[in-house]
């Protein structure tokens, strides 16, 4: 694209003008977009933009970014075969296909960006494109409090969480952080532990000295190959690890992390939701998936007795902000056909409230209570 500014437009789509242009771009980040643009070709320029966190393609004419959590939409014009050629070149390097028969692909990135395409028959007419960068912040608890996360009090709490070998469910909308914080909270486990973390994508990059990350395989031509979630899970308990965490738990392979954790090793993970309880509602939920013979009877005291805590995080539409707006207890009793949770410490307003749930009783299977600091 010969042009030189590149306007965005808010969720409305009336005009703001925000004075930047792609030649602008190369001008402030000179060595970033050369260094990219073999790969990123016309979105080079946006890859190289620290601010934007996520580009998604909808049509040639239809190219969006996200600043702060914000969708907006640029007036950056592509063709169909820019398009396809983008895709080719960024597949080369991941490993991955993308077909009839496979009309869908998730990737890693060069650089730790997470690329998914879509396309027809799966889309109605063009290929959808996301590529959800990999942005160097919060890289530890002090990070996120930093960026206010989380106030000093939490941070204190959490670190001291993991430390204990408390299992930890990381819950949220999407765009809520939850890798993020996933990801420092592994990195806060004593430098001693072995880690074992299992994603569909390499995401998590915790910074630890005995650390090894698996990562999905999709079946080959031949529909041979494929190796999920659920087999991860289980090579990984042949790995000496002292802490399993997965990156996201969204069908059967939740039955076999909880199996897992029961058997007294620590772990984390994370999950699709809109509260802490609809967090360990779904994680009820999700492994009636593995069988017929796995029932909710089994899976409520299972879940009870294995999950620790809840961490729920929240993205606040007006400013983007991405925030820990809960905390929960699993208290390791049922009611009825449900886990039972109590909250330990609840965002409102501009504050953290304490909830009816005392954080000593977090701890007491340790030894040793919760200090506030």
């Amino acid at each position: 694209m010969s042009c030189c500014h590149l306007f965005l437009h808010n969720r409305k789509l009336s005009p703001i003008k925000i004075g930047f242009s792609l030649k602008r771009h190369r001008l402030e980040f000179p060595e970033r977009v050369n260094e990219i643009s073999s790969e990123f070709g016309p979105l080079a320029p946006l890859m190289a933009d620290p601010t934007v966190e996520e580009i998604w393609i909808n049509s040639p004419h239809r190219i969006f970014v996200a600043r702060a959590g914000i969708s907006q939409l640029t007036n950056l014009v592509l063709n169909q075969q820019d398009i396809r050629d983008l895709v080719e070149r960024l597949l080369m390097w991941g490993g991955r296909r993308l077909d009839l028969s496979h009309p869908f692909v998730d990737a890693r990135l060069p650089d730790g960006s997470r690329l998914h395409v879509a396309i027809p028959d799966v889309t109605a007419v063009h290929w959808a494109v996301n590529i959800r960068k990999h942005l160097v912040r919060g890289k530890s608890l002090q990070n996120l409090i930093a960026l206010d996360v989380m106030s000093p009090e939490i941070g204190a709490f959490l670190s001291k969480a993991v430390s204990a070998g408390l299992n930890i469910l990381v819950s949220g909308s999407t765009q809520a952080g939850k890798t993020t914080l996933l990801n420092a909270l592994v990195s806060a486990t004593p430098t001693r532990s072995r880690v074992i973390t299992i994603e569909e994508v390499f995401e998590l990059k915790p910074q630890l000295p005995d650390c090894v990350a698996l990562q999905t395989r999709q079946a080959n031509l031949q529909g041979e190959g494929e190796i999920p979630l659920r087999k991860l899970i289980k090579e990984a308990l042949r790995m000496r690890p002292s802490h399993l965490v997965v990156g996201e738990i969204r069908e059967a392979e939740a039955l076999d992390l909880l199996i897992a954790l029961n058997s007294g090793l620590p772990g984390m993970a994370t999950i699709h939701a809109n509260s802490a309880r609809d967090a360990i509602a779904k994680l009820q939920t999700l492994p009636l998936l593995a069988g017929e013979n796995i029932t909710y009877q089994f899976v409520a005291p299972l879940v009870a007795a294995t999950i620790d805590l809840i961490v729920h995080t929240s993205l606040v539409p007006e400013s983007g902000e991405r925030r820990i707006v809960e905390i929960a207890h699993v208290t390791g009793r049922t009611e009825g056909d449900r886990a039972e949770i109590e909250p330990l410490f609840t965002y409102v307003g501009r504050d953290y409230q304490k909830g009816l749930g005392d954080p000593d009783r977090v701890f007491a299977r340790g030894g040793e209570g919760w200090t506030e600091r």
